[in-house]
């Protein structure tokens, strides 16, 4: 890189406001600060639109900017001033103590830090314009917080195993008992909804106290040694999908979403808002099946949605 764009501007003393919406925008793209008055970014159009944005609002106030194109010699000054290893560092350190508090008694408010720290990683890649080990040591830490809120959230989550996912025939899988541990969390209860909507419509769903309690004729899920469960990178209700083929719209955007709360990964969206009404509902019905029900009706209004933005014309 040695392609860069230099904003070089002058702001009229009595405009106090103005200069600090400049400065935040400016701090908001990670411009690095060359001297007073004259910022520094790579030349890409996202900082040619940001310094150009910031431009425009100085000469309406009747200020002086300039954004110009520089190009420099390939010695590797101005790239050294995008070095973000402190800010890593710094977000590193809210992670750790984060999992090092983490508890089964306060894994739910945790989830609302974790979605905190996401949000301030996502903010901080978005500035990293030359991104290296730090990004990828942070992205690993992070995905290793949210495997451990869920597995606190979810005692005795399943391990992953490597296996092939043989293609199942529907009409062998009708009318049958499905167990899984008792108390279920996302992946159990997406599950369970995805037996009942689109496998086996007549599945009898037992709630286990442990593994060990699995009746020797029901299809176990989402426990370790269970007829499904986590193979490789998917969770069970992946695997379950996988297994069935299942292709019906907006099951993949389900499928996403479901990974992101049961073991993170790339966030959608909504998934704050889901993950705190189950979180919700979990609080306040004792009752596994009538849990299910509820929680069953979540899902029913995602897939109608997810499936009607997946076919928008009809």
């Amino acid at each position: 890189m040695n392609s860069w764009l230099i904003l070089i501007l002058g702001l009229p003393t009595a405009h106090a406001t103005e200069r600090m919406r400049a400065w935040r925008a400016l701090k908001a793209c990670g411009a690095a600060v060359l001297r007073d008055g004259a910022y520094l970014l790579p030349d890409l159009p996202s900082c040619r639109d940001a310094l150009s944005a910031v431009e425009r609002d100085i000469l309406a106030i009747n200020g002086t900017a300039y954004v110009l194109s520089v190009v420099e010699a390939d010695d590797g000054r101005f790239i050294e001033m995008f070095d973000r290893r402190e800010d890593y560092g710094q977000l590193g350190a809210e992670i750790e103590a984060c999992r090092a508090q983490l508890t089964a008694e306060n894994a739910l408010v945790t989830t609302k830090q974790i979605r905190k720290l996401r949000k301030s990683y996502d903010q901080l890649t978005s500035v990293d314009y030359f991104p290296g080990k730090p990004k990828q040591q942070l992205d690993l830490a992070l995905q290793g917080l949210e495997t451990a809120v869920s597995r606190a959230l979810s005692p005795n989550e399943p391990h992953s195993r490597s296996q092939t996912i043989t293609a199942l025939n529907l009409r062998d899988y009708q009318g049958r008992t499905w167990a899984t541990r008792k108390r279920p969390w996302v992946d159990r209860l997406a599950c369970a909804w995805l037996i009942q909507r689109f496998i086996d419509p007549d599945a009898q769903i037992i709630w286990l106290d442990t593994p060990s309690d699995c009746p020797p004729d029901a299809l176990g899920f989402d426990f370790d040694e269970a007829t499904f469960s986590h193979v490789g990178d998917r969770v069970t209700f992946e695997t379950l999908q996988a297994s069935f083929e299942l292709q019906e719209p907006g099951l993949g955007r389900m499928a996403a979403l479901v990974h992101y709360l049961d073991v993170g990964g790339i966030q959608p969206v909504e998934a704050v808002g889901i993950e705190r009404v189950l979180a919700g509902l979990r609080e306040t019905i004792s009752h596994d099946d009538s849990l299910l029900a509820a929680a069953s009706a979540i899902f029913d209004g995602l897939l109608t949605e997810y499936a009607k933005e997946e076919r928008p014309n009809e």
